[in-house]
């Protein structure tokens, strides 16, 4: 019997998975960790960037108006979806990633003046063109029913980042459910070995993409 793939990303990212893995002929169950909103900030002048990074398709998504400011800068997109989410909003894009934001960066001579439009709750990024960081939006952590929480055992759960790993190993705890009924697939090795104690099994994705992470789901789901 095949087990299902919980899904742990907020809304719309969680659905877009969700999608992906019924491609795959995987059953998806959709519980967020944490609900993604806007935070308040002002733009820079544009004129002392020379690009836009962004790590996550959330930060096009919730930038909001103070967008328009610095949309004439172009944008470097740590990957597809977050290219996609740039482009909808009329930002360009002249290099998409596919291997996380170090290989996209790494390229990129420390001259550059990169502005990071980033989440609150972030990994740093450390590379000298990276001049200024700003918060645009907000992952809140959420917490699950004691009946969300019950869906988990038996199920193999995707995680995109290692603080999810960690959420996810808190709502277990205190929903007293084991780690050893839960089989993880994690993004990254970082990402894995967040709170790496204690789970069925473990798998990581061989490149920080979704279509890698649900490939790696996908074998936990099958495997006995």
């Amino acid at each position: 019997m095949t087990r299902p793939i919980v899904i742990l990303r907020p809304a719309p990212g969680g659905s877009a998975t969700a999608e992906r893995v019924r491609a795959a002929g995987l059953d998806p169950i959709l519980l967020p960790l944490f609900a993604v909103a806007p935070l308040d900030w002002t733009p820079p002048d544009p004129a002392a960037f020379d690009a836009l990074l962004l790590t996550s398709a959330n930060a096009a998504r919730h930038a909001g108006a103070g967008l328009a400011w610095i949309a004439g800068l172009p944008v470097l997109a740590v990957g597809p979806e977050t290219s996609d989410a740039a482009a909808q909003v009329g930002l360009r894009v002249i290099e998409c990633g596919s291997q996380g934001v170090a290989a996209l960066l790494a390229g990129v001579p420390g001259s550059q003046r990169l502005l990071w439009l980033a989440g609150r709750d972030r990994t740093g990024v450390d590379h000298p063109a990276v001049r200024m960081t700003i918060a645009v939006y907000a992952n809140d952590a959420i917490g699950w029913t004691p009946e969300q929480a019950a869906q988990l055992p038996g199920t193999v759960a995707m995680v995109h980042s290692a603080r999810a790993t960690r959420q996810l190993a808190a709502q277990l705890d205190a929903h007293r459910i084991p780690r050893a009924s839960v089989r993880i697939a994690a993004i990254s090795a970082r990402a894995a070995d967040a709170d790496g104690h204690g789970w069925n099994r473990v798998a990581v994705a061989a490149e920080p993409s979704d279509a890698a992470l649900i490939a790696a789901a996908g074998r936990l789901a099958i495997d006995p």
